[in-house]
């Protein structure tokens, strides 16, 4: 079936830093990474290593999937109970090499990073109430690539293989033009908050077994 995960390619240890070239590529535009980063760090192609961490670390948990073994899409995944990336699972499964490949400044960042991002993992402790569920903690699209379907493709797959297991999937995106695209695809927005520190929107969206 077409819609499954059969369909995909599951990304190996030694395509890791192509997934995070992929990603890092996927969200040069995104402002959230820009605010962060500035606009020329978050065009580097040496930012591929950064996205490399959230692969590894899903790679170790979860499961990283890509559309085809062409890796026009990637996205990782780990179960609910392990969507928080602590120092201690980012050391052990070697995400943290990755940020460290971008030097101190890149490290001092990464610190910013967990300020910002905080409130996300409140509320969604709040939303999901010790509910089992999947986590999509990362997904993109090759930029030359994107509105061909080959987003849609794998969420499509991932939710089917969801609803198998019962299980509803938890995300957080960036921009609107997103929220639009996972509507589509079964998901609603839970709530909209705007990020601490850059000031820019966060919207947490789930999407229910058979949605």
């Amino acid at each position: 079936m077409r819609d499954s995960t059969d369909s995909l390619h599951p990304v190996t240890k030694a395509e890791i830093p192509r997934a995070g070239a992929v990603l890092a590529d996927a969200f040069r535009q995104d402002p959230v990474w820009t605010k962060l980063f500035g606009a020329a760090q978050a065009n580097d192609p040496k930012m591929g290593s950064w996205y490399e961490a959230p692969v590894s670390y899903c790679h170790r948990y979860g499961k990283v999937y890509a559309s085809s073994s062409r890796l026009e899409a990637v996205a990782g995944l780990t179960p609910g109970d392990l969507a928080v990336m602590t120092a201690w699972r980012t050391l052990r499964c070697g995400a943290f090499l990755s940020g460290l490949r971008l030097g101190p400044a890149m490290a001092r960042k990464a610190l910013k990073m967990d300020a910002v991002f905080k409130p996300i993992e409140r509320d969604r402790d709040a939303h999901m109430q010790g509910r089992a569920f999947t986590y999509l903690m990362i997904l993109g699209v090759a930029s030359h690539l994107q509105g061909h379907g080959h987003g849609g493709s794998l969420v499509r797959a991932l939710s089917r293989e969801a609803d198998r297991a019962g299980l509803p999937i938890y995300l957080e995106t960036e921009t609107e033009r997103n929220v639009r695209f996972y509507e589509r695809l079964g998901f609603r927005t839970l709530k909209q908050i705007t990020l601490p520190l850059i000031d820019l929107p966060m919207w947490e969206m789930l999407r229910e077994p058979g949605g």
